[in-house]
């Protein structure tokens, strides 16, 4: 018979999963990398796991961190693999750059999957396991994973100082639909380096845009895991129970609409439970997470 055990919920005991996503030139090697050292605060329990020709060694000024190269055929077993020796080797943030491989590559799923013979319907139901493998290795390896996407580009028409500019954007990210949904906070990365989170569990960046990903950014996610406990007075408490006890995003609305002063701690609470009625909703609506 299992053995069930209750402990008190706290942030300390789970390690960050974050996606950045963004067409080529965004910046998101780099983001990752000032992100990854905000976290830990030391170059050395960083690893990067490269499966973009070795870019990762253009950023070796920065700080002493370590590259494990991949190559093709990228299968999820590979990254798997990967993961675990990084964290065998006593990694504290692994940075996977990028994802996209594993899906869209050489020797990825949807390589493995148009190579199999049969119906191609009922072959999903054998590499959608092995995808989902990676997936749970990221989520459940305890330590910070940094995750980069790759988007597929278009360009759009801007004006600058009176002129017609051509201005590259990232469209669609290049990975199973749903990806974002698996992680703690994404974002996404503009061509001027400008971050926009599209997910967001902390509740951090409920109003914040145009965001520049650097340490700083990194330590304040940090400081987030590492705060094990809500210190609030007992009123304010009464209202963090409110807010866990919404059902709708209209009774979170109203809620709001009808507290008083309230500090940056009780804003990240509502927002945190607005995202998961969210989440939930388009769920229950189209049977997955759609965003």
């Amino acid at each position: 018979m299992e053995n069930f055990e209750f402990r008190k919920a706290a942030r300390k005991k789970a390690k960050i999963k974050i996606g950045l996503q963004g067409p080529s030139g965004s910046g998101k090697t780099t983001s990752a990398l000032l992100l990854a050292y905000g976290l830990v605060g030391d170059w050395t329990k960083i690893a990067v796991i490269d499966s973009e020709n070795g870019s990762a060694d253009l950023y070796s000024h920065l700080g002493e961190f370590n590259v494990m190269g991949i190559a093709a055929p990228y299968s999820p077993e590979k990254y798997i693999e990967a993961i675990r020796i990084c964290h065998s080797q006593g990694m504290e943030v692994i940075i996977i750059d990028s994802i996209s491989h594993e899906w869209e590559g050489d020797g990825g799923i949807l390589d493995i999957h148009g190579n199999m013979p049969g119906n191609s319907f009922a072959n999903w139901s054998k590499v959608t396991p092995r995808h989902n493998s990676f997936v749970n290795a990221m989520l459940h390896t305890p330590v910070h994973i940094i995750a980069t996407i790759r988007s597929k580009q278009d360009y759009v028409i801007s004006e600058k100082n009176g002129k017609a500019t051509p201005e590259k954007v990232g469209l669609k990210g290049v990975t199973r639909d749903g990806m974002d949904y698996e992680f703690t906070v994404a974002f996404d990365i503009d061509i001027r380096h400008h971050a926009r989170p599209s997910k967001d569990r902390t509740g951090l960046f409920a109003s914040r845009h145009d965001l520049v990903i650097d340490h700083e950014l990194g330590k304040e996610i940090r400081e987030w895991c590492e705060r094990d406990e809500i210190r609030l007075p007992d009123e304010k408490m009464d209202l963090v129970r409110a807010i866990n006890n919404c059902k709708s995003i209209d009774q979170l609305r109203e809620l709001y609409e009808n507290s008083e002063n309230l500090n940056q701690e009780l804003v990240s609470q509502f927002s945190r439970k607005k995202n998961e009625l969210f989440e939930f909703k388009s769920f229950e609506s189209n049977g997955k997470f759609t965003g």
